[in-house]
C-alpha cells in the first residue's frame, strides 16, 4: 500500500465525482481520455446540483478541466449561483496503456504500488498530487466543492486513512471531514455521502 507523506489541511469540504460517462457505464478505464457525460450523467449532474442546493452554504467551487467534470461542475454552478474555478491537478490520473480497456485485476496492484502501467501515473504519484490540489482548493473560502474523478478520490481515501479501493459513485456529493478529539487528534477523516434530493 503506498505510503502517505503529504497531509491534508484539516479543512473539511465537499467531493463530487462526475456523473456518468459511455465509458462507466462500459466498465472501461477512462483515465485522461476526455470522455463526455451521457444522458444519465447529465441527469446524475442536475440532481446533484439539487441536492448540494439543500446543503446548506457553498462559496467556492473548484473542478477537474476534463469535461466530464467541468459540465458536473458547470451544472451544480448554474444552481448555486457561484463561478467554476480549475485546476489541472485535479484531472483523472493517467492509466496509460490500460487507457479504453475494460478495468482489470491490474487495479489492486496498481493502488498497492506493485504495478504500473505503462505510460500511467503510479497510485503513490496520484495520492501526492491529489493531496496538493485539495489543499490548494481549502485555502480558498469556503466551504470548498471539488468535482473530481474516481481514481483520484481512491487516492483520497487513502490520505483519509480509509481502504483506498472503494468505487465512488457518480455525482454523489461527500462529505469529507478531518478527524476531531483523541490524543493526537485522530488521524480517520469522516467520509460521508449526502442523502440524494428526491427526483
Amino acid at each position: 500500500m503506498a505510503v502517505v507523506a503529504e497531509q491534508l489541511n484539516r479543512i473539511p469540504f465537499w467531493f463530487l465525482r462526475h456523473g456518468e460517462t459511455d465509458w462507466n457505464a462500459q466498465g472501461l478505464s477512462q483515465g485522461r481520455s476526455d470522455i463526455a457525460l451521457n444522458g444519465i450523467g447529465q441527469a446524475q449532474a442536475k440532481r446533484a446540483a439539487q441536492t448540494l442546493l439543500g446543503l446548506g452554504p457553498i462559496a467556492t467551487i473548484v473542478a477537474s478541466p476534463l469535461i466530464r467534470a467541468r459540465v458536473t461542475a458547470e451544472v451544480a454552478a448554474a444552481a448555486l449561483g457561484l463561478p467554476v474555478g480549475f485546476d489541472e491537478e485535479l484531472q483523472e490520473v493517467s492509466f496509460g496503456e490500460q487507457e479504453g480497456l475494460p478495468m482489470g485485476d491490474w487495479y489492486d496492484d496498481w493502488i498497492a504500488g506493485h504495478y504500473t502501467p505503462a505510460g500511467a501515473e503510479t497510485f503513490a504519484g496520484l495520492v501526492a498530487r491529489a493531496v496538493a490540489a485539495v489543499n490548494r482548493a481549502t485555502a480558498l473560502p469556503g466551504p470548498v466543492l471539488i468535482v473530481a474523478h474516481g481514481a483520484l478520490f481512491r487516492a483520497l481515501r487513502l490520505a483519509f486513512g480509509h481502504e483506498p479501493n472503494v468505487r465512488t459513485p457518480n455525482a454523489l456529493p461527500i462529505y469529507c471531514a478531518p478527524p476531531v478529539g483523541g490524543p493526537d487528534g485522530g488521524n480517520i477523516w469522516e467520509v460521508t455521502p449526502a442523502a440524494l434530493a428526491p427526483e
